[in-house]
């Protein structure tokens, strides 16, 4: 039995993990949930498989249900705990001492305890594996709670290599690294093409050629394309990979002149209008999405041209948030009559952004 721990935007992280999880063919039943985790049953080729998740922090094996669990971890010489549902520091410091009187029973254990901290962020945890071992309890609601022991986490300096260490860069406009790999995740595309048509700099590329997956990529802008190969002979350089990607200077509403392929995944955040300086009303928003969708209905047109039957789509459209503080989501019928069914909506923003990320997982009809 596992649990994985979720990121800072649980409903991506969910449906990214189950898409994962289909992906990869794990068989994974889920057994229950939170708020920022979920326990299932799988088998070990889980572990094998989880660097490959953007939206997930950490992936436990559980060991048993309540203090009487403790007994049967095994035993660490160094060791920290990591509490989540429950934020207090009594019980925090609690747990640890029943932890560490378990291990004494084996041999000298120290309980590494930073102030205040109530569940070790994976940089830690990263430094100190694998001498330290990272022991987790997961809370319910009615108090109760599972305990387990970290046997994995994302690798969050491999993502900010990704991101800040490349020869070129763009940090307001580029898609974050991280997010790149949940939408890859999210297409449940395993082997086949793969194709990001609005490429810019070449982050979703990034993570094609990383996962050894055929890349393709283009852009109507050549001076981007010159940027995304250099970024993806960096790359090749930096983590040592022999594949690469084929990038085109090509309109995206022209795409079957750039390509005779036939794409199994289309992956790609496009041009989501101008940076806003305010909030919009709702007036406004309406305007903008629906001048954005006259360029955007062109594109899969294109899309359409170029996309196997059954192909999959993960495509960023712009929500925005109001001056209300809602968010309005556009509505977008004319996919279904271009061919293309919805089957999954996500945002992802923060508190501070205007224009929010809507994603939408998408399948071309057979």
């Amino acid at each position: 039995m596992y649990g994985v721990i979720l990121g800072k935007n649980p409903k991506l992280g969910r449906a990214e993990f189950f898409a994962f999880a289909r992906r990869f063919g794990l068989k994974v039943r889920p057994l229950e949930e939170s708020n920022n985790w979920i326990v299932f049953e799988s088998k070990p080729s889980v572990e094998r498989h989880f660097r490959w998740l953007g939206g997930s922090l950490k992936l436990i094996r559980i060991v048993g249900e309540s203090e009487e669990a403790i007994k049967d971890l095994e035993y660490a010489r160094l060791f920290t705990v990591s509490l989540y549902g429950r934020d207090d520091w009594k019980l925090w410091r609690k747990l640890g001492s029943k932890v560490k009187r378990h291990f004494k029973e084996t041999g000298p254990a120290k309980f590494f305890k930073p102030a205040k901290v109530y569940s070790m962020p994976a940089e830690l945890i990263l430094k100190g594996f694998p001498e330290v071992k990272d022991i987790v309890f997961l809370f319910r609601n009615d108090g109760s709670f599972l305990v387990g022991e970290t046997v994995r986490v994302t690798d969050p300096f491999e993502l900010k290599k990704l991101d800040v260490e490349r020869p070129v860069q763009r940090p307001i406009l580029s898609i974050p690294p991280r997010l790149a790999r949940v939408m890859v995740n999210l297409t449940e595309v395993k082997k086949g093409k793969f194709l990001d048509p609005f490429c810019g700099i070449g982050t979703v590329l990034q993570e094609f050629v990383l996962q050894g997956l055929p890349s393709y990529g283009s852009d109507r802008n050549p001076e981007r394309v010159g940027e995304a190969r250099r970024n993806i002979e960096w790359l090749r350089r930096e983590f040592r990979v022999k594949n690469s990607a084929r990038i085109e200077v090509c309109d995206a509403r022209k795409l079957k002149r750039c390509f005779r392929e036939r794409f199994d995944a289309i992956v790609t955040e496009p041009y989501l209008g101008k940076p806003l300086k305010r909030n919009p009303s709702r007036g406004e928003a309406i305007k903008m999405a629906n001048e954005l969708d006259r360029f955007y209905y062109s594109v899969f047109e294109s899309l359409a041209d170029v996309l196997k039957r059954n192909g999959r789509v993960v495509f960023v459209f712009p929500a925005y948030r109001l001056r209300d503080e809602s968010i309005y989501r556009k509505e977008r019928g004319w996919l279904g009559k271009l061919g293309f069914e919805v089957l999954g909506r996500y945002l992802d923003y923060e508190e501070r952004h205007r224009l929010i990320r809507d994603i939408h997982v998408i399948k071309k009809r057979g």
